[in-house]
C-alpha cells in the first residue's frame, strides 16, 4: 500500500501539517513540531509562517470521515 501525505484529522493543532508529516514518516508529531519551531526560530532564512501556510493550501486534508 501506497502511503500519501496529508494533513493529519487527529494530530491537529493548527491545520495538521506537522501532524501529517510526522504520520507519513512514522514520528511522533511532537517531535516535528518542535523541530519545525527551533528551525524556523534559528535560520533566519526560512520563513516558517509563511512555509507552514503554503504547506496548509497545498497539503490535501485527511479524507476518512
Amino acid at each position: 500500500m501506497r502511503k500519501k501525505l496529508t494533513r493529519s484529522r487527529f494530530h491537529r493543532m493548527i491545520g495538521g501539517v506537522c501532524g501529517g508529516i510526522a504520520e507519513y514518516f512514522g514520528l511522533d508529531p511532537t517531535l516535528v513540531r518542535i523541530a519545525y519551531v527551533v528551525l524556523s526560530i534559528i535560520s533566519v532564512a526560512f520563513p516558517g509562517i509563511l512555509v507552514y501556510i503554503l504547506a496548509w493550501i497545498i497539503i490535501p486534508s485527511d479524507s476518512y470521515y
